[in-house]
């Protein structure tokens, strides 16, 4: 596996506890399809919550969710179209929908860094 690659999962499981621990339900982790993936999908009381995972070892190419730009963005909800599609049948109904980001800064010592923006595109 690739330093990149277990960094990436890394986050993901950081990020995947912190939801968890802010009560959050997730209902599908690296959901992938032909388009691409969904890092984490889950519910937030009566909201679903679609989350994108960046992580990043250190600050020197700035934060982690400065690289959720507009493509990336675009690219996420049309994956989201597709999972809502897939899972119509079996998800129930929910008042909204919410993009959210995570952010995780892993250090070399400590615990790593978290910042949860909620609603963020």
């Amino acid at each position: 596996m690739r330093v990149k690659d277990a960094v990436g999962r890394y986050g993901e499981q950081v990020a995947a506890e912190h939801l968890r621990e802010t009560g959050l339900t997730i209902l599908s982790q690296n959901w992938r399809c032909r388009d691409g993936e969904l890092d984490i999908v889950g519910r937030d009381g009566a909201v679903l919550v679609f989350v994108e995972v960046k992580t990043r070892s250190s600050l020197a190419f700035g934060s982690p969710a400065e690289a959720v730009n507009r493509m990336k963005r675009q690219r996420i909800r049309r994956l989201a179209i597709q999972w809502l599609a897939e899972y119509r049948d079996t998800i129930g109904s929910y008042r909204e929908l919410r993009f959210d980001v995570v952010a995780v800064v892993r250090h070399r010592a400590g615990p790593p860094d978290v910042t949860h923006l909620r609603s963020a595109f």
